[in-house]
C-alpha cells in the first residue's frame, strides 16, 4: 500500500505527533503529566484512550500533545516530522490543519505559530520533495475565528489554502461563526468545515447552503439521510467532497467496524469521497493503514483506490493540480 500514490486533505497537526518527539519535548520543557516516558507504552495509551469511548479521554490526549507544541522550535519540529512521516507513507500532496490559538499558552501569537508551522513544512519539503499546504481552523466553542479567517487571508500565498472550524458540533451550528465565512468568501479563501460526524445531516445541510462550505469534514453521517433525503441529494447531484477518516469514524462511533462503516455504500453510490487519517497519533493510523483496511473490508483495489485518490486531488485547495493527477494516474499505471 506504501507504494500507491496518495492525497491526503484531513490531518490534524497536533494530533499526528511521533510518541517519542512527544517524550522528549516533554522531557526538555519539564513536563510531567504524560501517562508514560516510554514510547510503546505511550503509543498504546494514545490509542487506548482513543478507543475507550470516554470523550473525556479522547480529549486528555490533545492535552498533553498540545502542552509539547507550544515554543516555535516544537512547532518546526512537529511539522517537519509530519511531512516527513507523510512523504515516508506515499502521499504526494497533504493539506494539513490546525488551530493556532492551541499554542498560545506561553507567549506566542497565532501569527508566530503560523509562522512557524510554515517554517517546518518547508523544512520537511526540503527533505522529502513533498509539498504540505496548511489548513488554518477556529475552534466552534471559542472566539478567535475571525482572527484566524484573517490570518488566512494574510497568508494565502505562502501556504495557507483554506480556513476550517472544528471543535464540538452539537451546540456550535457552523452559523454562530457566519460573518467569519462571509468574509472569506468576500476575500475568495475556499473552506472546508466539520459537519457529519458528531452531528446528523442538518450540520452538513447548514456548512453547505448557509455557510457556503466546498468540502465537508468527515460527513459521514449523511448516510443518515439516504435514500432520498434532499441533503443527501444535493451533496450526490453537487458532487461536495467528503473527507472521511474511517478509523477515526469507528473511535467516534459512527460505526462498530471498517465492514460497518458507511463509506463503502457512499462510494458505491457514486458520492465524492476521499480517504483521510484525522489524527495519526490517535487513531495509529496512516494513509497506508487506512487503504489496507477498507480493501479487506470492502475488496476495493487499485481501481477504487485510484478513483478516490483523483476524488481527493481534484477537491484539493490548489490552483493548478495538472501535475499531481499526472503523478496519481501514472502511479497507478505502473502498478497495473
Amino acid at each position: 500500500m506504501k507504494n500507491l500514490p496518495k492525497v491526503l486533505l484531513h490531518d490534524h497537526l497536533d494530533g499526528g505527533l511521533r510518541p517519542e518527539t512527544i517524550i522528549e519535548i516533554a522531557e526538555e520543557i519539564g513536563y510531567k503529566n504524560l501517562p508514560t516516558y516510554k514510547t510503546a507504552e505511550l503509543a498504546d495509551w494514545f490509542q487506548e484512550a482513543c478507543d475507550s469511548g470516554s470523550l473525556v479521554r479522547y480529549l486528555e490526549t490533545f492535552d498533553h500533545t498540545i502542552a509539547v507544541m507550544q515554543r516555535p522550535q516544537d512547532i518546526v519540529r512537529v511539522a517537519k516530522e509530519t511531512v516527513i512521516d507523510l512523504a515516508d507513507d506515499g502521499v504526494i500532496y497533504a493539506e494539513v490543519r490546525v488551530a493556532p490559538e492551541h499554542f498560545t499558552k506561553n507567549g506566542m501569537t497565532m501569527e508566530d505559530v503560523t509562522e512557524a508551522m510554515l517554517e517546518g513544512y518547508r523544512l520537511g519539503e526540503v527533505q522529502t520533495g513533498l509539498k504540505v499546504n496548511t489548513i488554518l481552523c477556529g475552534m466552534r466553542q471559542l472566539d478567535k475565528s475571525q482572527e484566524v479567517a484573517e490570518l488566512v487571508v494574510k497568508y494565502r500565498d505562502k501556504g495557507v489554502v483554506s480556513f476550517d472550524i472544528a471543535g464540538p458540533e452539537k451546540g456550535f451550528a457552523p452559523t454562530l461563526q457566519k460573518d467569519t465565512f462571509d468574509y472569506l468568501k468576500r476575500h475568495e479563501i475556499p473552506f472546508t468545515i466539520h459537519a457529519g460526524e458528531a452531528d446528523g445531516p442538518q450540520s452538513i445541510d447548514l456548512a453547505i447552503n448557509a455557510c457556503g462550505a466546498k468540502r465537508i469534514g468527515h460527513g459521514v453521517r449523511i448516510s443518515e439521510d439516504l435514500p432520498d433525503g434532499r441533503i443527501a441529494r444535493q451533496v450526490l447531484e453537487e458532487q461536495i467532497h467528503l473527507e472521511v477518516a474511517p478509523t477515526s469514524n469507528l473511535q467516534t462511533g459512527v460505526a462498530d467496524t471498517y465492514a460497518h462503516h458507511p463509506i463503502e455504500k457512499l462510494f458505491d453510490l457514486g458520492f465524492n469521497i476521499g480517504i483521510n487519517t484525522d489524527n495519526r497519533l490517535m487513531s495509529r493510523t496512516s494513509m497506508s493503514h487506512e487503504f489496507s483496511e477498507c480493501a479487506k473490508a470492502f475488496g476495493w483495489g487499485l481501481a477504487e483506490f485510484r478513483e478516490l485518490t483523483l476524488n481527493a486531488m481534484n477537491a484539493a485547495f490548489l490552483d493548478d493540480k495538472s501535475e499531481y493527477l499526472k503523478r496519481i494516474g501514472a502511479g497507478y499505471d505502473q502498478l497495473q
